[in-house]
């Protein structure tokens, strides 16, 4: 962290992708939530739609033309089931993927679930200048990804580099 530089709110949206959860029993959304608004972000919208992957992509792609949102937040459907089909939903809409952040979170995962994690088709990119994380749709998934990678990486305090301080540059051509 740099002391000299000042804190940067951000609005972050959540998108939660299930076909049982609800706005009641939403852990993993709630999760998140609480950390960005924690760190001192703020939450743009928050949506729950089924694992379906155009009501995903329609979602995401309306945030992504909203100038207002910095970045999204997906939980949900980044397994390997018939129904999971968020990465499917994404990929196409970015302009630039984050291959490293797929690669730390399931190295990260590793120590809590062990093998399992190659389940797991987090993903992160660019679209439009906006940036984008899909994470699996466990609570403890959603903990680990803010915690451990995105809270760092949306703080512009954050040195040696952040992608808060790219966000500038983004649209470059």
């Amino acid at each position: 962290m740099n002391a000299k530089r000042e804190f940067l709110p951000l609005n972050i949206t959540v998108l939660v992708v299930s076909d049982s959860r609800t706005e009641a029993d939403d852990v993993s959304g709630k999760t998140l939530v609480a950390g960005l608004r924690e760190a001192g972000h703020l939450l743009a919208e928050k949506k729950i739609v089924p694992d379906d992957v155009y009501r995903i992509r329609a979602v995401v792609s309306a945030w992504i033309a909203d100038p207002g949102v910095h970045a999204i937040i997906t939980t949900g459907g980044t397994g390997v089931t018939g129904r999971d089909g968020t990465p499917e939903a994404i990929q196409p809409l970015l302009d630039k993927v984050l291959d490293g952040f797929g690669e730390v979170f399931r190295m990260l995962s590793y120590e809590d679930i062990k093998t399992s994690t190659i389940q797991s088709r987090a993903i992160a990119g660019v679209a439009n200048g906006t940036y984008i994380f899909c994470l699996p749709g466990s609570n403890g998934a959603c903990r680990s990804a803010w915690e451990l990678l995105i809270r760092e990486q949306l703080d512009y305090r954050t040195r040696p580099c952040n992608l808060v301080q790219l966000m500038p540059r983004l649209k470059e051509s």
